[in-house]
């Protein structure tokens, strides 16, 4: 007998879907979930199949609308997954996250010399040398990063 756990729908929020195995904490810190509305619902699905991309988890916020900002932290964790607006219990918009050219002030520069670690008002910003596995470049002074959640800001 296969049993089978439903998630309760959410009438406005957020669901992001196809995060890589393993990852939906990470998002949560991302999105900063601590600025949540103490009455909105979070359901986190861990470790589910997944036909697009083996095992997936996912992350359904209510009452919260990502900023472009976030979505690129996304985007950077887990290049496979998908964003859902929903209102009114619908989903209005849906859409793969999408890496740009140029990440501003999401990953810390590695480089304890690099001027935006010194007391200098300047963000961090990188260029995305690669995307398949991410590689970026920082804007300053050319350091690379590869292992992202170490350096998340």
């Amino acid at each position: 007998m296969v049993r089978e756990l439903k998630i309760t729908p959410i009438k406005n929020g957020t669901v992001i879907d196809h995060i890589g195995n393993g990852l939906a904490l990470e998002v949560l810190r991302i999105i900063g979930i601590k600025e949540l509305d103490k009455d909105s619902t979070v359901s986190i699905a861990l470790h589910v199949r997944s036909g697009k991309i083996g095992w997936k988890d996912m992350v359904k916020v209510e009452n919260m609308e990502l900023s472009p900002r976030k979505v690129n932290a996304i985007a950077l964790l887990a290049p496979t997954a998908t964003i859902s607006i929903i209102r009114d219990y619908r989903v209005q918009e849906k859409r793969s996250v999408d890496l740009p050219e140029r990440i501003f002030g999401i990953v810390k520069c590695p480089n304890p010399s690099c001027i935006s670690n010194q007391s200098e008002p300047v963000e961090s910003q990188f260029h995305v040398l690669r995307r398949g596995p991410v590689v970026l470049s920082c804007a300053y002074c050319e350091r690379q990063v590869d292992e992202f959640l170490k350096h998340l800001a």
